[in-house]
């Protein structure tokens, strides 16, 4: 992973941690812009160490690689302050779309997950019956943008899918965020499925 990291342009790794607790006292010193964080680590785990990096740093974004691909599991880390979640198992080019997400102050979800987290999100939703929110507030593009960032596609994909400027995408995805007052991927989610915007067969 930091030989991948290292090959791409505009990034630089800066230090790397054996487990939670040494993270935590790494960061502190080294302001890192993003950190790749394993959830599975010793002494103090990846979840632990996840909710202190809020307290310890929280301009840092903190990108998710792991290879538990455990709905709840995802749906934690995410509602702990992950901007992002990437499988292990993942390519150079996908990397380098979750790290410009990132720096983009964007989100990431690993496409191969997206449906995992959907079926969770739908979960919950039955369970907790939230109130309905309009989602006639947004413009017919908007929902097709928003359709896209629950199924985890860069805001790159996304222009180069309807043929418009990243400029205008992200345009589009502060707008959405502003008017749903929704700030981060699980909540996209969970009004996604709620309001039916994207079902499992999507």
């Amino acid at each position: 992973m930091r030989a991948l990291v290292m090959d791409l342009p505009g990034y630089a790794v800066i230090g790397e941690a054996n487990d939670g607790s040494q993270l935590l006292e790494m960061v502190g010193h080294l302001s890192p812009d993003i950190i790749l964080l394993d959830i599975s680590m010793r002494q103090t785990g990846g979840l632990e160490a996840l909710q202190q990096l809020k307290r310890v740093r929280p301009q840092s974004k903190v990108l998710i690689l792991s290879m538990h691909t455990d709905p709840a599991l995802i749906m934690q880390a995410l509602e702990f302050g992950a901007h992002g979640y990437l499988l292990k198992d993942t390519t150079a080019t996908e990397l380098e779309h979750a790290l410009e997400a990132l720096r983009n102050n964007e989100r990431y979800l690993s496409p191969a997950i997206a449906h995992t987290v959907i079926n969770q999100a739908l979960t919950r939703n039955q369970k907790h019956q939230p109130e309905p929110v309009d989602s006639h507030n947004l413009t017919v593009r908007q929902l097709e943008i928003l359709r896209l960032i629950v199924r985890g596609k860069s805001t790159r994909e996304i222009a180069n899918g309807l043929g418009l400027s990243v400029k205008t995408i992200e345009t589009h995805r502060s707008q959405i965020m502003k008017r749903l007052q929704i700030y981060d991927v699980a909540g996209l989610v969970l009004f996604a499925v709620r309001e039916q915007i994207i079902s499992l067969d999507d």
